[in-house]
């Protein structure tokens, strides 16, 4: 029978960490430099149909 790599677990355990981590800064710096934080974002599709002339 094959011995549990454990090793390749932990390093695929800290790799989820970091991306959880990195993800987290990303949004914090996007509400941070973002005028009322995530509540002023609007859907692509509002824009689009702004940028429609009638």
């Amino acid at each position: 029978m094959a011995k549990t790599n454990f090793q390749y677990e932990k390093r695929q355990r800290e790799l989820e960490k970091k991306k959880k981590a990195d993800e987290k800064a990303r949004r914090k710096l996007e509400a941070k430099t973002t005028p009322g934080g995530e509540e002023n974002e609007t859907p692509d599709e509002d824009d689009a149909e702004e940028a429609k002339p009638e």
